[in-house]
């Protein structure tokens, strides 16, 4: 019974100090990657958080609201797109609830509804109206439910590979944000869960963008070094758990989307499929394009056809 006990005591000893040191190496980790990708624009308190955002071209030009998507934010769009926009028109870019240097204050804010109300408190306090909402992947989804939230006050949709329906094939690259689990997950986050990622980098990142190639400057230009905080493994956890709530608002696309729109998607995205998640759209009066041997990352990799669809959906307003 005591060599039992000793043994007992020696794994939780063993235990504690492998969790100790993945601490460690994630607060390392972490601190160079808030280095490296410094906070970028303001940041708004909203009801449920706070929104960290970019305000950028002429004022009195039409306005451009864009979301992007899962384990991202707001560099998505500053790597290449916003140049191509920003003369003609006003770019409110944002770090959806949770993500980059926004903050939600519990769980509840991943719901997509509640990242849509909480961005439309911030338009409302900056004066906007009748935006155009810019959607990548699950910003697509975001953006989805503000247009259905409030129909007249949405001026289109111009939608970046998009969720739009429940993904009935989840990727690879979503395996490890599947964790239902909140006392697991928390405790991933605080030791093993950002050096496990920063391992499979690589690979990962290889997946998100297949079949293209990602580019060398993703991690600093495009942010990605961002997700190597344990507040940006959280958020991306909950925001996968919460992405089921696409279905509740899609059930409303039929009576609710009444503005113009459009989806665009690359035919090789290897993340979401482009007939189940786009095509399907046009049931619902949207416009559907599909890139030929593009990806899923079409804001970074293909940013002038992205530029140019959305001024084509813009143009729709009148």
């Amino acid at each position: 019974m005591q060599a039992v006990l000793l043994i007992l005591l020696g794994l939780l000893a063993v235990t504690a100090v492998w969790l100790a040191l993945g601490a460690v190496k994630t607060r390392k980790l972490a601190a160079e990657a808030r280095a490296s990708v410094p906070q970028a624009g303001e940041r708004m308190d909203v009801s449920g958080g706070a929104i960290h955002y970019l305000d950028l071209g002429p004022r009195e030009a039409p306005v451009l609201v864009m979301i992007h998507g899962l384990g991202g934010q707001m560099h998505h769009f500053t790597y290449a797109m916003t140049g191509l926009l920003e003369d003609d028109f006003r770019l409110i870019v944002i770090d959806r609830p949770g993500c980059g240097y926004s903050l939600r204050d519990d769980e509840a804010q991943a719901a997509l509804t509640e990242q849509a109300r909480m961005i439309w408190e911030m338009l409302d306090r900056l004066g906007v109206t009748r935006p155009v909402l810019v959607g990548h992947s699950l910003g697509g989804a975001v953006s989805l439910g503000m247009a259905v939230q409030r129909p007249a006050e949405t001026g289109a949709l111009a939608l970046l590979a998009p969720l739009t329906h429940p993904n009935t094939a989840a990727s690879p690259a979503f395996d490890g944000l599947n964790q239902p689990n909140r006392r697991m997950r928390h405790l991933l986050a605080r030791t093993w869960a950002v050096p496990m990622a920063r391992r499979t980098a690589i690979e990962t990142l290889t997946e998100v963008f297949r079949p293209e190639p990602w580019p060398a400057d993703f991690l600093d230009r495009g942010g990605a070094s961002l997700g190597l905080r344990p507040e940006a493994f959280l958020a991306s956890v909950e925001d996968y758990m919460a992405s089921a709530g696409i279905g509740a608002i899609a059930a409303q696309y039929d009576s609710a989307l009444t503005m113009p729109g459009g989806v665009l998607f690359g035919s090789g995205d290897a993340l979401l499929d482009p007939q189940e998640q786009g095509a399907a759209m046009t049931a619902h009066g949207l416009e559907f394009t599909a890139l030929p041997d593009r990806g899923h990352m079409i804001p970074i990799t293909a940013p002038a056809d992205c530029a140019t669809f959305v001024r084509r959906i813009a143009g729709r307003l009148g």
